[in-house]
């Protein structure tokens, strides 16, 4: 039989539930982040109830974000989340650029940081394959070389693959996988919880432990804590995906965000719980670890260590199908590669730009480049969250007789607080740490040329009235 093109031009299939996309909220949200943060976050903040109000903080920021976007969802329940809340009220230029930086860092960096991290602990129970090394050069005879890939590397790159696999097979696959990894993270979670402070041996004193913090700190620290909490967006990405999105997006963004804002202030209760927070700042790896092994001993921490690899593996399923959603919103405005603008004829997925961000994670993964690209553009995932928060704002006025089927609670209020918080840290970030931040910064603007290429093409709708 012939193969199934997939340079066609379909339409993408409703086929998932509010709890479908909750399920993607969690799972892309509890990845890595709550494994190593915490750390950084008590070196900026070493104080205990001011560490656990920066995360409360950084929840009610996260979920007065999820309710904007809920309306702007509602409002125009098509796939790419921000990118499309850019175009409409800001133009094409910032659109792209928030697009341009999901996919050369936001995404693929982060998937590509999840692998090398999932790898890391798999190789706690197969050590053959933790080589850090991300490749070797190799002398074979005289005047001859080859360069090989370190077991590590092609580890990584292999689970890349095998989600992006996954996902370019059907929605329906992806939603299976996704749904029974979210499932059994959220659940292992839970349990690890109740265990650490029911059968722990912990003090209650460390959750009150004051130190030294400072408003200026306790800023920079939302900029981690922010980082750790993105993804509560995921499910605005794939509303084009959503049986009756008006209704069901809402429902998501408000029950996923809320799933993860309660289990993240629990962690981090029980981390203080074992550890006091001076000490929780000289951790320089894994929080989880540490603490299964002095709740429960080694044994513990091999079963953390199993717990790790589902939780990031649910994460990179879930990066692995919102992702691809922004760039084929792109291509299909026009903005990026045409191809990418295609829908599988048979999987009805955007299996190009499946591809496409599964090639760009692996090579970030061979140049051992994405952690470094995450960390300098973290403060981008505030920086536009905020900005589309703001695009609430405009389309309210541009179009005010716009059908709403849901309304961001306490407009204006929360999204104005949310939009400002975001300006703040997102300045604080520029003052307190510019060297990372302006690098971020210069990564962003190296798509502005890139944008004018694009847009100059023949494909972009202002040259060809014969686009689909």
């Amino acid at each position: 039989m012939p193969r199934a093109s997939e340079a066609s031009r379909g339409a993408l299939e409703r086929r998932l539930g509010p709890l479908d996309a909750a399920a993607i909220i969690v799972s892309n949200v509890i990845g890595g982040g709550i494994l190593f943060t915490p750390p950084q976050v008590a070196m900026l903040v070493p104080d205990a109830p001011w560490f656990l109000a920066t995360w409360i903080a950084g929840g009610a920021l996260a979920f007065a974000g999820a309710m904007a976007y809920a309306e702007l969802a509602a409002l125009r329940p098509r796939a790419g989340g921000e990118y499309v809340y850019l175009r409409e009220a800001f133009g094409e230029g910032a659109a792209f650029l928030t697009g341009w930086t999901s996919f050369v860092a936001g995404f693929s960096g982060a998937i590509a940081t999840s692998a090398a991290v999932t790898v890391f602990y798999i190789g706690r129970f197969a050590p053959a394959i933790a080589d850090a090394e991300p490749w070797a050069v190799v002398p074979l005879v005289p005047g001859h070389i080859a360069v090989t890939l370190s077991p590590q590397t092609m580890t990584s790159v292999a689970i890349i693959a095998a989600m992006a696999w996954l996902h370019r097979r059907g929605i329906g696959p992806g939603r299976f996988v996704g749904n029974l990894l979210a499932s059994l993270k959220v659940s292992a979670f839970i349990l690890f919880i109740a265990i650490g402070f029911s059968l722990g041996s912990g003090a209650t004193a460390d959750l009150s432990e004051r130190g030294p913090a400072t408003a200026p700190g306790w800023l920079l620290a939302l900029i981690p804590v922010m980082f750790t909490y993105s993804g509560w967006n995921a499910a605005a990405y794939v509303a084009e995906e959503i049986r009756h999105p008006e209704r069901n997006v809402p429902r998501a963004l408000a029950l996923g965000t809320a799933a993860v804002v309660v289990i993240y202030l629990l962690m981090n209760a029980l981390y203080l719980y074992v550890i006091p927070v001076a000490q929780l700042a000289t951790i320089d790896r894994s929080v989880l670890d540490v603490i299964a092994d002095r709740l429960l001993g080694t044994m513990a921490g091999d079963v953390m260590g199993v717990v790790s690899i589902i939780s990031l593996a649910a994460s990179i399923s879930a990066m692995t199908l919102a992702g691809p959603r922004v760039y084929y919103a792109m291509a299909r405005d026009g903005l990026f590669f045409a191809r990418v603008a295609s829908v599988h004829a048979r999987y009805k997925t955007p299996a190009a730009a499946i591809v496409a961000q599964a090639a760009w994670s692996s090579i970030l993964v061979l140049t051992a480049t994405a952690d470094a690209l995450v960390s300098y553009t973290g403060f981008a995932i505030v920086l536009f969250s905020g900005i589309a928060v703001l695009a609430l704002f405009v389309l309210r006025r541009r179009q005010p007789d716009a059908p709403r089927p849901f309304r961001a609670w306490g407009y204006p209020i929360t999204p104005a607080v949310y939009a400002c918080a975001s300006a703040a840290i997102v300045l604080n970030g520029f003052v307190r740490a510019p060297g990372p931040t302006g690098t971020g910064l210069l990564i962003i603007a190296a798509g502005i040329p890139a944008f004018f290429l694009f847009r100059r093409r023949p494909s972009h709708p202002a040259q060809s009235p014969h686009r689909v």
